[in-house]
């Protein structure tokens, strides 16, 4: 009789067989792929020894041309086919990419209206078909280190990434065809690279209290992490998805066009070489105190001091994320035991300065900023793959903004609430508005603001097949679930029938470039606006209901149970519920008028309820009704 061998998911059978996993920094202008040897994790290097991979496509019309540093080198000579810091247009729409301006030369179209084109030489080319490429060539690197294919890769993403650029990234993963393990937050990774993951005991209550700034070519995160006995949780997320180096680059190119006394619209070559210049120039001030430049017929002087008055305004920006996140934390300052800086745009000397004057104490940075991502993620890919025991490790993220869904009025009911810690699934029951209703509409939101209006729709989808009963007496389950890359999945069920209707969602564009920060600050400043706002829309919405029950009402039974003086003065009573709920801007004047007809109405909704016993129990003696 044969044996069958069981072996746990993700676990080889063969006990000194591994399998191949690595972790990825897909980056705005640089990434990388890492993977575990020996126990420690390393950066894996191209045939020519070079670590960083330019996030950096150039077509041809017959397609890809070339990735990564011999696109670059396309970059002043053909910029429109030399797509660079995609990033930046991950889950974002063609309305969002507008909000650019001119920071990017590219001219965009899209034949859906939603995910926005690149018009390239190949055609129209999508921001994940661009990702992809450069994914499928950190993949290629990677099995030629291993001589094998690869068996999974934990790719990092921003931690303020929203549902849709979140999904974007999985996709252009799997069009690279790569199996995604996880995606991981890129603060988390950096943590897990610094080791902070074992500098608690685990038998011990000891805590500590993690910042970590991420500063990258396209975007900042700032995330506030709590790690006890190995379990790591992110109290609160921050930052910029649309805020990074590049910003730097383009204040400096923006101060040397000025110096030079260029027009302001440059052609796609003039604000190449500008932003190029700017870049190395940044670089070198780095380590001096000035730099020579040379620009087409111009020549001057850029000094260390010149540079910070320029960049100082964006280091500013990210600063008070920071301080929205110690705030979301409920920490102070002195309650962060460590700083860690992370991403390349760290490696300005600015903005460490920075960083250390606000927290009050000096960062960690003795590890490459632009590896230690990377390096995070493979040791965290090296646990799911089944290579090494997770037991002394769990990671637990929060979702950074509230999803909700609309309900009558306009206004969003919270479902999941940010900062909630993922994994996490919760559910709400809901009910029909009207008579009768088969069918309901679920719209899903994302947002912090009290109406519908002013939060970002995710996605839509109906209900279909509810039995036909009274408003109210349906009961209709709608449930959340986000996943542990923090993607969504929203079912709605009524539990009479368990009929049921779900949706993944997969928007194609995510929250705009301000739209990300300006949602929390404006949940803020206009909290009191949005009570109120939200006060009267529940009383409008009940005014309405109102109104259409009570008309209904009479319209049925008014002749048989009221007499014309009666019938008259409900009229009237619903008449001026109208004009008051058409006028008044003031929730407390509305629910007088309501509670004044629902008095009104009192003697009608008894009689029509004592017309209905005397209709039921009517041609039934009292031994039957007692038996029934």
């Amino acid at each position: 009789m044969a044996l069958l061998q069981i072996s746990e998911p993700g676990q080889s059978p063969q006990p000194h067989q591994r399998k191949h996993a690595v972790g990825i920094d897909l980056g705005t202008t640089n990434s990388l792929v890492a993977t575990v040897r020996s126990g420690m994790a390393e950066v894996l290097k191209d045939e020519q020894g070079r670590e960083l991979l330019p996030s950096v496509v150039h077509y041809m019309t017959d397609g890809v041309s070339c990735v990564g540093h011999e696109a670059s080198e396309h970059n002043i000579a053909d910029p429109l086919n030399t797509i660079s810091s995609v990033k930046r247009l991950l889950g974002r729409g063609l309305a969002d990419v507008k909000t650019f301006g001119g920071q990017l030369p590219y001219e965009f179209d899209s034949d859906d209206g939603g995910m926005p084109k690149i018009k390239t030489a190949a055609g129209l080319i999508s921001p994940i078909q661009v990702s992809a490429e450069i994914l499928r060539k950190l993949a290629g690197r990677a099995e030629i280190a291993f001589d094998s294919m690869l068996d999974g890769a934990v790719i990092t993403v921003p931690a303020y990434f929203d549902d849709a650029q979140r999904q974007a990234t999985k996709d252009a993963a799997t069009l690279a065809g790569i199996k995604v393990l996880r995606l991981l937050n890129e603060p988390t990774a950096a943590a897990i690279a610094y080791g902070l993951d074992e500098s608690t005991d685990n038998n011990s209550s000891e805590e500590s209290t993690i910042a970590v700034y991420d500063l990258g070519g396209g975007t900042f995160d700032v995330s506030i992490l709590r790690l006890t006995r190995g379990v790591f949780e992110v109290l609160a997320t921050g930052g910029d998805s649309a805020l990074g180096g590049d910003d730097f680059d383009r204040a400096i190119a923006e101060w040397l066009r000025q110096e030079m006394g260029m027009a302001e619209d440059l052609n796609p070559i003039e604000q190449r070489i500008l932003l190029e210049t700017a870049r190395a120039a940044k670089e070198e001030l780095s380590d001096s105190d000035q730099v020579a430049l040379e620009v087409l017929d111009w020549r001057g002087t850029l000094t260390r001091e010149l540079m910070h008055s320029l960049i100082d305004g964006l280091i500013d920006k990210t600063l008070r994320a920071c301080k929205r996140s110690l705030r979301d934390a409920g920490l102070e300052k002195t309650q962060i035991s460590k700083v860690i800086l992370v991403g390349g745009s760290t490696r300005t000397p600015r903005v460490g300065e920075k960083v250390a004057e606000l927290f009050g104490t000096e960062p960690l940075c003795s590890l490459n900023p632009d590896q230690v991502v990377a390096m995070g993620a493979a040791l965290q890919a090296e646990v799911l793959v089944g290579n090494k025991s997770g037991d002394d490790m769990l990671l637990l993220d929060v979702i950074p903004l509230s999803l909700g869904i609309e309900t009558m009025g306009g206004l969003i009911e919270k479902i999941i609430h940010r900062n909630t810690t993922i994994p996490v699934s919760k559910a709400q029951e809901f009910t029909t508005f009207k008579d009768g209703q088969t069918a309901m509409a679920v719209h899903v939101l994302q947002g912090e603001r009290e109406l519908a209006t002013d939060c970002r729709s995710l996605a839509r989808f109906e209900l279909r097949g509810i039995p036909p009963m009274v408003a109210g007496a349906a009961k209709i389950r709608v449930a959340y679930q986000v996943d542990a890359d923090g993607l969504l999945n929203v079912s709605a069920r009524e539990l009479t029938s368990n009929v049921e209707s779900r949706i993944e969602v997969k928007p194609s564009y995510g929250l705009g470039e301000e739209e990300i920060t300006s949602m929390l600050q404006d949940s803020f400043s206009h909290a009191r606006d949005d009570m109120q706002a939200r006060a009267l829309r529940e009383q409008q919405v009940e005014a309405d209901r109102m109104i259409e029950d009570l008309l209904a009402a009479l319209d049925k039974d008014a002749e048989a149970l009221l007499d014309a003086q009666e019938s008259q003065c409900l009229h009237v009573a619903i008449n001026e519920l109208k004009q008051v709920r058409a006028s008044s801007t003031e929730h407390r004047v509305l629910a007088r008028q309501i509670e004044s007809v629902a008095k009104a109405s009192e003697e009608f909704a008894a009689r029509r309820m004592d017309a209905s016993i005397k209709s039921a129990l009517a041609g039934h003696t009292l031994d039957e009704i007692e038996k029934g």
